[in-house]
């Protein structure tokens, strides 16, 4: 089982680049990404309609590239982040995490025992279909997979401080737009409740020798989120940036044309 080749630079602070994506699951996407010098990949399971399968063939995309393939799940459960990691992740990110509670039910679900709950399915995918001792098995997966806690509501923000003590979580990512719904200020994202509100989540990630993460959309949100301390970054959304990319390839032709 080969490692995690950025939770250590995660964790010790680093900036790490990566991308989500949200619509294009292509089985060339891994290699671009890479291309461009993404680190990771996130895929979105939450809000797209990404199964399992699709998911399995974009994991296998990975291999052999240096880039590390993580998912979002819907929701914080077993049978979502189990499998994900079975087939492959090296990396879950789960959305609207609003308590300690959670964030163990989480871990748990993300390690095998004796410190989780985890049930075994050795010589598949996560393991690239080798065999091997299953205890060294065990502690290559504890020990190369991130567990990245989206906070994102009124109550993960809240209670972030105890979210971040948990052992085994390893990141906390905002969702920018949903915690300016939760806050009551849907997309006023230079109000000061906000700012303050992103300013909390990397100070206490900070503190607990956690990553903050966040996806950024140009270079003002790359700007501001860094300087906040978010380390771990991923550019998106994808049909956002084919939609600019092609509106100003667009723009030129239309241009060249008069």
């Amino acid at each position: 089982m080969k490692p995690n080749a950025i939770k250590r630079d995660v964790l010790a602070g680093k900036t790490v680049a990566g991308a989500m994506v949200f619509e294009f699951f292509s089985p060339g996407m891994s290699a671009i990404l890479a291309n461009a010098g993404c680190r990771f990949v996130l895929y979105d399971m939450e809000h797209t309609g990404l199964g399992f399968e699709t998911l399995k063939w974009l994991f296998s995309s990975c291999r052999g590239v240096p880039i590390e393939p993580m998912v979002r799940v819907p929701r914080g459960e077993y049978a979502w982040l189990a499998r994900a990691l079975d087939l492959g992740a090296r990396g879950v990110m789960i959305p609207m995490v609003e308590s300690a509670e959670q964030a163990r039910a989480i871990v748990q679900a993300c390690r095998y025992p004796p410190v989780g709950r985890r049930g075994a399915a050795f010589g598949f995918a996560q393991c690239d279909y080798l065999g091997g001792d299953v205890g060294e098995k065990i502690r290559r997966s504890h020990e190369r997979t991130m567990v990245i806690a989206q906070i994102e509501t009124e109550r993960g923000l809240e209670r972030v401080e105890e979210i971040a003590a948990v052992d085994g979580v390893d990141v906390l990512w905002v969702g920018h737009f949903d915690l300016s719904n939760f806050l009551g200020i849907p997309g006023r994202f230079d109000d000061p409740r906000f700012d303050a509100a992103m300013r909390r989540v990397a100070e206490v990630a900070r503190r607990h020798g956690k990553a903050a993460g966040f996806m950024a959309t140009d270079a003002a949100w790359i700007a501001r989120a860094h300087a906040m301390g978010y380390t771990m970054i991923a550019g998106g959304t994808d049909a956002g940036l084919l939609e600019m990319a092609m509106r100003n390839l667009v723009g030129q032709i239309e241009a060249a044309g008069r």
